[in-house]
């Protein structure tokens, strides 16, 4: 079975989000990081090269595979901010939010400005606790 290749690496978040190279983005992903870190009261960190994860929780698959991956997270995208919700989304939120694009279990914001901050916090804190700290297994 092959080896999780994104975890935590103890890199620095201050660092990646600093050379994020269009100064919006920048911007926008210091702002979301900052908001995140208030939505779900942890700190961030780096998981793998690209993402900054809030919290923890533990996933086992039916097929042996397990691992642990964050609740919630974001990565500074080159078209759009990509917020990581592991535990899915609520979608009346989701119609309050502002223009976005949703994938399996993440939303891609091209800029934060546009967004309803008090909703997206929701959204953040929502997923949060639903999945910190705790063990999922998957059939």
């Amino acid at each position: 079975m092959a080896a999780v290749k994104t975890v935590r690496t103890g890199a620095s978040v201050g660092d990646f989000l600093a050379a994020v190279p269009d100064p919006v983005r920048r911007a926008d992903a210091r702002t979301l990081c900052a908001l995140m870190a208030e939505a779900t009261g942890v700190p961030p960190e780096m998981w793998g090269d690209s993402i900054v994860g809030f919290g923890r929780y533990h996933y086992r698959y039916a097929s042996g595979q397990e691992g642990d991956w964050p609740p919630v997270g974001l990565s500074p995208r080159r078209t759009a901010l990509t917020v990581y919700l592991s535990a899915g989304y609520d979608e009346d939120l989701l119609t309050r939010l502002g223009p976005h694009r949703t994938g399996r279990s993440c939303l891609h914001l091209r800029r934060l400005a546009d967004i309803d901050r008090d909703v997206l916090r929701t959204l953040i804190g929502d997923g949060f606790h639903k999945l910190h700290g705790k063990t999922l297994t998957a059939d």
